[in-house]
């Protein structure tokens, strides 16, 4: 896919809590052809059914996700579910070096270190219109061990409250896949012709 290049280009977070819809919407945008730079996030957990390396995920061991830990490699990480999650920086400082809008995909745990390396991001919260709609979704992915259906709906629980950090929130509608879409991108048009730019350094 060509991605198109701006003068302010913008590095874009979209979070929110396990579930609700982060990696649909952002493939929605992929098979849409949007012209982004969409980040693929490093992890330790193994590939689920029909996902593919370097694609939906980049899988990586745990020594090698060490590695990149240590040597400064991600704009940030967290465990999660007792598996690690990054952003590779050198995609992010990359593409943005060559004018293109970047999307990052990140769990509530990595905002706030992206906050602290780059204030100027545009931070996009993506929440369930419930949380009961939220408990259909996991069942969906068939988290069906009560005790874990339970510690992941008491972390949304709390993530929800972290809305208030995003710059934006978009209430992810069941069968509305199109409509987030559609915000998101008016987001980034409106962000990417503010009076003053946002300037990302890294």
């Amino acid at each position: 896919m060509v991605t198109a290049t701006s003068p302010n280009p913008l590095l874009v977070v979209v979070s929110g809590p396990s579930g609700v819809g982060k990696d649909a919407v952002l493939l929605r945008m992929r098979e849409l052809a949007r012209p982004y730079y969409f980040i693929v996030t490093a992890t330790t957990r193994p590939p689920r059914p029909n996902e593919r390396d370097g694609i939906d995920y980049s899988f990586l061991t745990q020594l090698t996700f060490d590695h990149l830990i240590h040597s400064g490699g991600l704009l940030e990480w967290a465990r999660v579910y007792n598996y690690c999650y990054g952003v590779p920086k050198a995609q992010v400082s990359t593409a943005l070096s060559q004018g293109k809008h970047v999307l990052v995909r990140t769990d509530i745990q990595g905002v706030a270190s992206i906050k602290k390396l780059a204030p100027e991001a545009v931070f996009v919260f993506l929440a369930p219109p419930s949380l009961e709609e939220l408990s259909q979704r996991l069942r969906a992915r068939a988290v069906n061990d009560p005790e874990d259906l339970k510690l992941r709906l008491e972390i949304a629980r709390q993530e929800m409250q972290a809305a208030a950090m995003f710059d934006y929130v978009i209430v992810n509608q069941p069968g509305e896949l199109d409509e987030s879409v559609s915000t998101l991108d008016a987001i980034i048009r409106a962000e990417s012709h503010r009076a003053k730019p946002r300037h990302i350094a890294l």
